[in-house]
């Protein structure tokens, strides 16, 4: 299916009956997590992503009419650039070279969910009771302490922004020994020497309260664009079907103070891309070659590719039950068929090796490899979804005039009940 992938829709695809759909997706006790964990772990014994591999950390919104929906409300969806009522989840990717999938995922519930004016809705949804709210830093250090539970074989972890800005989730990434690649905005202040702390006194040598960073002076990241010791140099990253990607970069070592002025020493790796420039921090040993640094600085953009196809090739924004389980189910379902494609691309990629003849017949340094849509397209072959027959087409529209005049007489109802005797 390419579109309208719901719950009824697929009951009528597959010719099953929708209460038993319903049932199976809201409200029956199979584990998504079991089927989750079961996933990584088959994902672990692949060869293929024994070195290497990275995590990707990520969140993704989705857009809801309604209030009803778990973890619905007004708040930032990244995916239109705005505030508005929708829904947020947390996900991790695993990647290595051009593969990559979704590997989990948790609801986010902002922290208004857990008020006692949403009681009613947290019943409704089936949030558990001891539920406690949970920023998505927390979500995301949950999920990351998962993959190395279920020996998930990566070797770094890259976030955005949202991630990256917060010094003490990357500490907790450090003190883990977790190599991290966190983006971070570009008015992030550093030092390019180790800061030196003290109590500074005023003109009549009067101490000040609290002790500060003496010297010397901090620099927005932006800001080393242009220093005179900033060294650039051009890396090719990949191969794309569009070309090489390259890209060029910098890489300087520069210490972040804390809050409670503990300092830390990180490398910062910027990207520069035509006019574009990124920021990342990451507390790689300083004898990682430039090549490793950028190449994995550089592989957050496969997460977000895997967030869209997620939504374009698995239908997760299509996704219209509303409970905490419902939704627990839809995202392990997702990864499943995630992990089936891109264990199919695998599997194809070692049983049908490619001709070498072909690059010089093609003129061309890369063949391309399979996409989500192709493996899709295969399998709307091999396992071709059943057309209509007429007498089935009228009792669809039946079901439909049905539901709508239903409908119309609950809104009449709840009208009545509105302006009273």
């Amino acid at each position: 299916m390419g579109k309208d992938r719901n719950i009824a829709n697929i009951s009528r695809k597959t010719e099953q009956a929708v209460q038993n759909m319903q049932h199976f997706i809201s409200n029956s006790p199979w584990s998504g997590r079991g089927v989750i964990t079961l996933i990584q772990e088959e994902i672990s014994n692949r060869g293929e992503m024994d070195e290497g591999a990275m995590l990707l950390l990520d969140e993704s919104g989705d857009e809801k009419a309604g209030k009803y929906s778990v973890g619905a409300a007004r708040q930032s969806n990244g995916r239109q650039g705005k505030v508005d009522n929708c829904q947020v989840g947390v996900f991790t990717a695993l990647v290595k070279g051009h593969f990559s999938t979704w590997v989990d995922g948790e609801v986010f519930l902002p922290e208004g969910w857990f008020s006692d004016d949403y009681a009613d809705q947290r019943q409704r949804a089936g949030i558990p009771p001891d539920r406690k709210f949970m920023t998505k830093l927390e979500l995301g250090w949950q999920m990351i302490q998962r993959a190395k539970s279920n020996k998930l074989p990566f070797e770094a972890l890259a976030c955005d922004t949202f991630y990256g800005r917060s010094a003490p989730f990357r500490d907790q990434l450090a003190d883990d020994n977790i190599e991290y690649y966190a983006d971070v905005p570009s008015n992030t202040r550093v030092y390019l020497e180790k800061p030196q702390l003290g109590v500074p006194q005023n003109k009549r040598g009067k101490k000040a309260i609290k002790r500060r960073v003496l010297s010397p002076k901090a620099l927005r990241v932006d800001r080393l664009r242009e220093h005179p010791e900033t060294s650039w140099h051009t890396v090719e990253l990949r191969s794309s079907e569009r070309g090489m990607l390259i890209a060029d970069f910098a890489v300087i070592s520069v210490w972040t103070v804390r809050e409670d002025l503990e300092t830390r020493q990180d490398t910062l790796i910027i990207r520069r891309y035509k006019k574009k420039c990124s920021y990342t921090l990451s507390n790689a040993p300083a004898s990682t070659p430039l090549e490793t640094l950028a190449r994995r600085k550089s592989q957050r953009y496969f997460i977000e590719h895997d967030n869209q196809n997620a939504k374009s090739e698995y239908g997760w924004d299509e996704f219209q039950t509303t409970g905490l389980l419902a939704w627990e189910h839809q995202l392990a379902l997702t990864i499943l068929a995630a992990w089936f494609i891109a264990e199919t691309k695998l599997d194809w990629a070692d049983e049908h090796k490619r001709d070498p003849a072909l690059l010089e017949e093609y003129e061309i340094d890369i063949l391309p490899a399979l996409s989500v849509a192709n493996v899709r397209k295969m399998l709307c072959a091999a396992m071709p979804l059943p057309q209509l027959s007429p007498l089935q087409a009228a009792e669809l529209v039946i079901e439909h005039l049905d539901n709508r005049t239903r409908s119309r007489k609950s809104r009449l109802r709840s009208q009545r009940s509105d302006l009273g005797p």
